[in-house]
Order: structure tokens, then C-alpha cells, then sequence
């Protein structure tokens, strides 16, 4: 087998153990769902579940680092005459259209927005991985910007951006948004952080 058609068949069984994961969970609730089950209704082994996903909180904090790859890769092409907003912008779009191509669609987005105020090990996994991922972006756009930007204010930056489109999507999930809405709200979120949109209009 190739290493690309090993990758994909990897990925299939990702997205699959995703999809078994998220409508297990609707069906029986999280707490009484077993990894177990999760592999079955995928049919994988159990083993094969634990060389995609460490835990079962981990199912529903898929994709964030590669999210963050995402974000960095977008950083590190900086563009000539591209400013500090420009590349913040430009990173944070790559990672909402991720989001909308592959959390919102499959229901993973809205059940992690549910479960995140009861499930406290799925809390700490994801602010982990929170700060984890904007330790990264911080260094990306200080490296490039180290003319320019102290590290103190490409922390702000990025701390100011992430916050502002993780908020903007826990609330408009709980509300019951659609996918479209959802990254609506993040991409006017992001606006608002950058300053380029004035507060309170275009409101939803």
C-alpha cells in the first residue's frame, strides 16, 4: 500500500470513528458511552480506536491541532507588504473554514458546545489544547513580525483574535446556529477583534 492511499484509509477510519463517536453520544449520552461501542459502531477494534483518539473526550476535541498547523502554515506565508491584521486574518479565515468544513457539518461542533459545561475532562481538553495551539500562533506571528511586534503584543493579538471566535461559536452553537450562521459569527468576531467592524451592527 502507497503512503498516500495508507494516509487516507487512516483518515476514513478517523472520520469514521468521528461519526460513530458523535452519534453514539446523541443516542445514549456521553457518560454511558464506551470506547468499546465507539469502535464497534465503526467497525474497528478497540485497539484501532486508541491509535486514533488516547480517550473519548478526545473524539470531541478532533482536528484542533491540526487547525493550529493550519494557522501557522498561513502565518509562515506572510506576503510582501501584508501587515500584522492582514496575516491574522488571513490565518484565523484558514481555520474557521476548517472548522465549517469539518466539525460543524458532522454535529461535532454542537455536541462539544453541549457537553463542554458538564463534562470537566473535556473542559481541561480543551483548554489545553487552547493554549497550546495560541502558544504556537504567538511565536508564528512574533517570528514574523520580529521587527516589528514585541512579543507581549503578538500575544495580545492572537489571545484577542482565538478568544474572540471561540466565544462568538460557544454562544451561537448553544443557540441552535447552523453551520453557515456558526462561521458567520466567528468570521464578524474576528472582524471586531481586528477592529475593522464597528460593534453592534449586523447583529444576529
Amino acid at each position: 500500500m502507497t503512503e498516500g492511499r495508507r494516509e487516507r484509509k487512516k483518515q476514513r477510519t478517523r472520520q469514521a470513528l468521528i461519526e460513530a463517536a458523535v452519534e453514539l453520544f446523541e443516542a445514549k449520552g456521553f457518560q454511558d458511552t464506551t470506547v468499546a461501542e465507539i469502535a464497534e459502531a465503526a467497525d474497528v477494534s478497540t485497539r484501532t480506536f486508541f491509535l486514533h483518539f488516547p480517550t473519548k473526550e478526545d473524539v470531541l476535541l478532533a482536528n484542533a491541532e491540526w487547525r493550529f498547523d493550519l494557522g501557522v502554515q498561513a502565518i509562515a506565508e506572510r506576503k510582501a507588504g501584508e501587515s500584522v491584521a492582514d496575516v491574522l486574518r488571513r490565518a484565523a479565515q484558514e481555520m474557521i473554514t476548517d472548522a465549517w468544513q469539518t466539525d460543524l457539518p458532522d454535529g461535532l461542533a454542537a455536541l462539544r458546545a453541549r457537553l463542554i459545561a458538564t463534562v470537566p475532562a473535556l473542559q481541561a481538553g480543551l483548554a489545553q489544547r487552547l493554549l497550546t495551539g495560541q502558544a504556537v500562533l504567538i511565536d508564528a506571528v512574533h517570528q514574523s513580525f520580529s521587527d516589528q511586534l514585541p512579543v507581549i503584543d503578538a500575544a495580545a493579538l492572537v489571545g484577542g483574535v482565538l478568544g474572540a471566535i471561540n466565544a462568538a461559536a460557544l454562544v451561537s452553537l448553544q443557540r441552535g446556529d447552523g453551520p453557515d450562521d456558526v462561521r458567520a459569527a466567528m468570521s464578524r468576531a474576528l472582524e471586531l477583534a481586528l477592529g475593522t467592524r464597528e460593534i453592534g451592527t449586523g447583529l444576529g
